[in-house]
């Protein structure tokens, strides 16, 4: 068992390559390989937003404040709010 006390790691900036505006990072966790899970709380300042990206391997969003878009590439933009899961 391995315990993440509330904020004992680091918060980081959501770096220029993948975010625009103001964006924070919080780990959560990482699973052991040969695990590929990981899990962060990543907030969003008024205007900040991701950049156009690909998860080749999928990625779940779980909306838990705040208003936001999702798209997948060529379909339709879809408002997402607190309680989603994408």
């Amino acid at each position: 068992m391995d315990i993440k006390r509330a904020r004992s790691q680091a918060t980081t900036k959501g770096p220029a390559d993948w975010f625009t505006g103001t964006v924070r990072i919080d780990p959560l966790f990482e699973a052991p390989k040969p695990a590929r899970v990981r899990g962060a709380s990543v907030t969003f300042e008024p205007g900040g937003r991701t950049a156009w990206h690909t998860h080749p391997l999928g990625q779940t969003l779980i909306v838990t404040s705040g208003v936001g878009w999702a798209q997948c590439d060529g379909g339709p933009i879809e408002k997402i709010r607190p309680g989603d899961v994408v």
